[in-house]
């Protein structure tokens, strides 16, 4: 097996949390990955970093060719230049964007693109940082990105949004394009509408946080897994799909849109949450949770595979 992204050039930009998980898979499928960071101790920590994402690949695909390779950068500058792919993970603050978007365009290649991993900014919020808006497109991973493999697009030019997404699916990612700007983009406007929900729950006494995850994770989150809520009510529907759904139970459908809370977050509602979290992860710290979500994402994507 050949190495899916040899000899091309991509640039890190932020190695925090999600560029270290960026560097990895994109070095996993032999890119040579120029990394930058504004704090240099970040990335005296990326090699540690990228250790456990890049075991967690190899155990994914053991027949991977050889490894890629990282080259550090102390200058952003000297990152970018002759990047085709610039990923940028920095802060989700504008102005700290658009400053670094004033240094980096002038040194970009010409047909380079810059893809903002942003979860919080729009396109269009960012583009007012750019002379050329055509060279930036939003590319939305969801943590962590080395193992869950949709990344949300969105921009103004075509052929880069399509480089672009080659280069995802080369690294085994599943871009997903936008047809309009929209704040959280697609994934992260259903995660929000379905934690408002189960919020609303714990609010009103309806379940605990435990049964609620525990409803979710054994019910309609095992089939969502395999299948999209929309084509899981066609399948809903029986021999009449969704047009026979929405036939025989489009009504119920609306009379649980209209029960449906619009939580507030108070102090009340906080400490039920942080609560029952606590509760349960009985005892598990962040570093065990993360490993055993890790740990059930691989086996989900090898039996997928």
């Amino acid at each position: 097996m050949t190495a899916d992204l040899e000899d091309t050039q991509i640039a890190i930009l932020g190695a925090g949390l999600i560029g270290a998980c960026w560097a990895a898979l994109f070095v996993h499928h032999g890119a040579t990955v120029r990394v930058w960071d504004p704090q240099r101790t970040a990335l005296d920590k990326l090699a540690e970093r990228m250790t456990r994402p890049l075991a967690q690949l190899k155990e994914l695909e053991p027949e991977s060719a050889s490894q890629g390779k990282v080259v550090y950068h102390d200058m952003v500058e000297e990152a970018v230049e002759g990047a085709v792919l610039i990923q940028e993970n920095g802060p989700e603050n504008l102005d700290l964007k658009h400053a670094l978007y004033t240094r980096v365009e002038p040194m970009m290649a010409p047909d380079a693109i810059l893809a903002s991993s942003t979860s919080a900014l729009t396109w269009s919020e960012l583009a007012s940082g750019f002379s050329d808006p055509d060279r930036l497109i939003t590319a939305h991973p969801f943590n962590p990105p080395h193992l869950v493999p949709l990344v949300e697009t969105f921009g103004h030019d075509a052929d880069r949004l399509n480089r672009a997404e080659a280069i995802y699916r080369a690294a085994g990612r599943v871009p997903v394009r936008m047809n309009k700007d929209a704040t959280g983009h697609i994934a992260n406007r259903l995660s929000s509408a379905l934690w408002r929900e189960a919020v609303h729950m714990v609010a009103e006494g309806i379940a605990d946080v435990a049964a609620i995850d525990a409803a979710l994770v054994n019910g309609p989150g095992l089939r969502w897994s395999v299948i999209g809520a929309h084509m899981a009510y066609h399948l809903g529907g029986g021999e009449g799909g969704m047009a026979g759904y929405l036939s025989h139970l489009g009504p119920s459908q609306e009379r649980r849109w209209a029960s449906l809370g619009v939580p507030s977050l108070t102090q009340d509602v906080c400490t039920a949450l942080v609560d029952g979290v606590a509760a349960e992860a009985a005892g598990r710290d962040i570093a065990t949770l993360e490993q055993q979500r890790d740990t059930a994402l691989i086996a989900l994507l090898k039996a997928r595979q």
